[in-house]
């Protein structure tokens, strides 16, 4: 869009209005529809302040934001709006009824403008096109897909299904590693409370003593030495490089991709995270290919789940062999993600016909890994995290008592 002022006359007076427009002729439409008096120039100009203001003032103040919506009030405006579908009840009456019960404003916000579209003759799949950002591309092509095959209410449901376990299996994570983290900021904290208030009591019995100090008690008075001093800008220096990096992790390709293939090399982490995004496209694939929608475009649809960028990657290997006349095996083979028994499984369902059972038994075996890992986070960790206290209090006892040792053999 383009802005234009439009100098004008009311009689004897001048007056001067800024219009946004795509032409010039689209502007002095607009004008005369005012019927605000007599134009005389028209020039094009930059956005005005003002009107940037406004623009930023209604970006703030609208509940649609450039984020996802939530999963767990989407998922029930979902199940609610299947329900009523499969009643034989109209879209535009199952959606003025699940809104009405929706407490999230985005998710009302957003299918409000959907019921004007599609009161106004658009179809559901064409009016939610705009909110793919919020809503996502697997829930623009499952209404699609329901459109298309007069399967709407099947669709939705099968959409939510798939929203849920994956909005589980992210639950399922939180509460695992939630003893890990709280023991972790315990002992941070515990450190901390140390250093600042432990240390300095024998910090001036120590200088005083005059004798040289052991490291492990060198250790100790430098960390207090920089919390005391430098506290402050170590924390906004790693506030600072934290948001640097987030920034420079969303709007950089290459970056993501090296810290995501980074990420997948981490003790525990990184087989959550490859369990978790291959269970999830292979899940996918499977729901997709069996509700009639074309392996490729399944395939790239599947993809959009994968959050992971070095995996999802490797992952559009497969629908390129596809098109390059290879088998669906021979795509999986390339993408170097997967086992041999998980290729031997893919390839005995695509040449039998039971590609779909195969998939379904691929998920299980990811699932159920998925799910040991999860399960055992904390046993897992547990060594890691006892080592990390057992340093921490040997650095401790022998930073404090071995000078005090030294000056008892000194007086005898």
């Amino acid at each position: 869009m383009k802005f234009f002022k439009i100098r004008y006359k009311q009689g004897t007076r001048h007056f001067v209005l800024v219009l946004e427009a795509l032409n010039k002729a689209e502007a002095l439409k607009k004008f005369r529809d005012k019927s605000l008096g007599v134009p005389v120039k028209i020039t094009e100009v930059s956005e005005p302040f003002s009107m940037k203001l406004e623009r930023l003032k209604a970006h703030y103040k609208s509940p649609i934001k450039n984020k996802r919506v939530k999963d767990e009030p989407y998922i029930a405006f979902l199940d609610q709006l299947s329900t009523m579908l499969d009643a034989g009840m109209p879209v535009n009456s199952c959606l003025a009824d699940s809104l009405a019960d929706t407490p999230d404003p985005m998710i009302r916000a957003i299918f409000t403008e959907v019921l004007r579209d599609i009161e106004s003759g658009l179809s559901l799949s064409r009016s939610v096109v705009n909110y793919q950002r919020q809503l996502g591309t697997l829930s623009l092509s499952m209404f699609e897909l329901g459109e298309q095959t007069g399967t709407l209410s099947t669709s939705i449901a099968k959409l939510s299904a798939i929203l849920q376990q994956i909005f589980d299996n992210r639950q399922k994570l939180k509460k695992a590693t939630r003893y890990p983290m709280f023991i972790l900021i315990a002992m941070g904290i515990a450190f901390t409370v140390v250093i600042t208030f432990v240390v300095p009591q024998f910090q001036s019995f120590f200088e005083q003593s005059g004798m040289e100090l052991p490291f492990p008690t060198k250790v100790l008075l430098w960390s207090e030495h920089a919390i005391r001093l430098y506290g402050v800008y170590i924390i906004a220096s790693a506030i600072t490089i934290s948001t640097a990096f987030t920034v420079a992790y969303r709007r950089s390709p290459k970056l993501r991709l090296k810290t995501d293939q980074y990420f997948l090399r981490i003790y525990i982490v990184g087989k959550v995270t490859y369990y978790a995004m291959i269970g999830r496209f292979i899940y996918l694939f499977n729901i997709l290919t069996d509700s009639g929608i074309p392996m490729i475009e399944a395939l790239r649809i599947a993809m959009g789940v994968v959050e992971n960028s070095y995996i999802k990657q490797q992952l559009e290997k497969i629908p390129t062999a596809i098109e390059d006349g290879r088998s669906l095996a021979q795509g999986f083979i390339e993408s170097e993600q997967f086992e041999g028994m998980i290729m031997q499984m893919i390839k005995a369902g695509e040449s039998s016909g039971s590609l779909g059972t195969m998939l379904g038994k691929v998920n299980k075996v990811y699932n159920s890994r998925y799910d040991y890992i999860v399960d055992n986070v904390a046993s897992m960790i547990e060594p890691l995290l006892i080592t990390a206290i057992a340093g921490f209090v040997l650095v401790l006892a022998l930073g404090i008592f071995l000078p005090m040792w030294s000056m008892v053999d000194v007086a005898g």
